[in-house]
């Protein structure tokens, strides 16, 4: 009896601890920043860049020379900047651009291309070009290879292509409703690419269940599934009329994605078409050197932030009320410093009021912050966050006069293997692929736009 007794208790002790452990396994995860490479501080310390990388002009359907976007972008402080006509792969800027026979009528009303000189090339990327009366002192690079395929749409499914070959993707008209095609021309080219403006593409502006409607959140989660260089979508673009709910769109699209090991890159844009537009949605991108090299780095890894100036209100997301910024000359909020420490989020910013945190598309903390303190400092503790280890991801949001500016997403890696895409071949999924296709005819979009907008 004694020697049964014994070895149950010994029993008892050796699996104890080890269901311990497998619970602490099971429940444990990681968190992957996408800036956990980037120097905050130091004589190493990592730029802080301003770019745009969604840009038209007199070359495409704006209403701006091509020469005075490019120096109205330096004038207002920018970085980089790609110019992306419809149709039109971008060129150096001292270089002329193909002139496509879509858009003759800029010509006929007195529209003329000027591209910069030679002389004004150089000082423009070199920082030389003087800025009311003295040098800038900092060069703006010239992103070659942008072009927003699909360039005749009635339907605007139009994606951005960067670094394509200055002979790919010229006088690509692409057809209705087919974002994949011209992801598929950017992919094969060795570019990388982005769906432009998806809540304009939905009509979502007006109804906020659009974007979290199933069958719209698999369709473009496929194509950024399919297709490693679509690294993501639009969330920001110029002033977020059409597409107000992208925000909520992104997180639907991250939520599907993510299990497949797949993240979804968050861009945002001015689409310029007007001087005003230039201070309206942009980029913050941190590198080692502000260079094409590390700037198709940094829109493949997401170290980087988007921010806007002007946005409807949004009970869920904020802000409370509407929010217009634009062209006030007033601050941005702007991350200064971000660490992981286990399950420890602890950013560091300026110039907001508020600062917020989203996880599957859930608001699960906020604060108000006096925005007079400056390098403020916010820590996010999951292990006090009940269900944290179910999130697939958490995103910072901050909120000030200035604007709104959002991280990428924060990658919860709890060890799972990725599932593995595999295109539906169903029948089913056939018989949508042929009526997709149908619904790409410009004919059938003419139509159904015609409907859209009388009814």
């Amino acid at each position: 009896m004694k020697k049964k007794l014994f070895c149950l208790i010994l029993t008892v002790l050796f699996l104890v601890p080890f269901s311990a452990f497998g619970a602490s396994v099971q429940n444990d995860y990681t968190i992957v920043s996408p800036y956990a490479d980037v120097i905050w501080s130091g004589d190493n310390a990592w730029g802080a860049y301003k770019g745009n990388l969604h840009t038209h002009s007199f070359v495409s359907d704006a209403r701006v020379d091509f020469r005075d976007m490019i120096l109205e972008y330096y004038r207002q402080d920018f970085d980089f900047l790609a110019m992306t006509e419809h149709a039109v792969t971008g060129k150096a800027w001292n270089e002329k651009q193909v002139e496509l026979p879509l858009y003759t009528y800029q010509r006929i009303i007195g529209n003329t291309v000027h591209t910069l000189t030679d002389e004004e090339f150089e000082g423009v990327t070199s920082g030389t070009y003087p800025v009311n009366g003295k040098a800038r002192g900092r060069g703006m690079t010239c992103v070659t290879g942008g072009n927003e395929l699909n360039g005749l749409t009635v339907t605007k499914c139009h994606v951005n292509a960067i670094f394509l070959p200055e002979d790919v993707g010229n006088n690509h008209l692409g057809y209705e409703n087919d974002h994949e095609g011209a992801v598929r021309l950017a992919d094969k080219a060795g570019a990388v690419s982005f769906i432009n403006h998806p809540g304009d593409w939905l009509h979502s502006s007006g109804d906020r269940s659009i974007v979290s409607d199933p069958k719209n959140v698999e369709y473009f989660a496929n194509i950024i599934l399919g297709y490693d260089s679509c690294l993501g979508m639009e969330v920001f673009n110029e002033n977020n009329s059409p597409t107000p709910y992208d925000r909520v769109l992104w997180d639907n699209v991250l939520m599907k994605c993510l299990p497949y090991g797949k993240n979804v890159i968050a861009f945002g844009n001015g689409d310029t078409h007007y001087l005003s537009d230039v201070d309206s949605s942009f980029s913050t991108f941190m590198m080692e050197k502000n260079d094409m090299d590390n700037i198709r780095k940094t829109m493949q890894s997401g170290s980087f932030f988007i921010h806007t100036r002007r946005i409807r209100a949004d009970a869920i997301l904020g802000p409370k009320e509407e929010m217009d910024a634009k062209n006030k000359g007033l601050p941005y909020p702007m991350f200064t410093d971000i660490s992981v420490d286990g399950h420890k989020i602890t950013v560091k910013a300026n110039e907001y009021n508020n600062i917020q945190w989203v996880a599957n598309g859930e608001v699960i903390a906020t604060q108000d912050i006096d925005q007079s303190a400056q390098d403020s400092s916010y820590t996010l503790d999951l292990d006090q966050i009940k269900g944290a280890e179910d999130f697939l991801y958490v995103r910072c949001q901050l909120i000030g006069e200035g604007g709104i500016t959002l991280t990428q997403a924060f990658v919860i890696d709890n060890g799972s293997e990725p599932l593995t895409y595999v295109r539906d071949t169903s029948v089913k999924a056939q018989i949508q692929r042929v009526l997709h296709f149908i619904s790409s005819l410009r004919i059938f979009a003419i139509i159904e736009t015609l409907i859209w907008k009388l009814s």
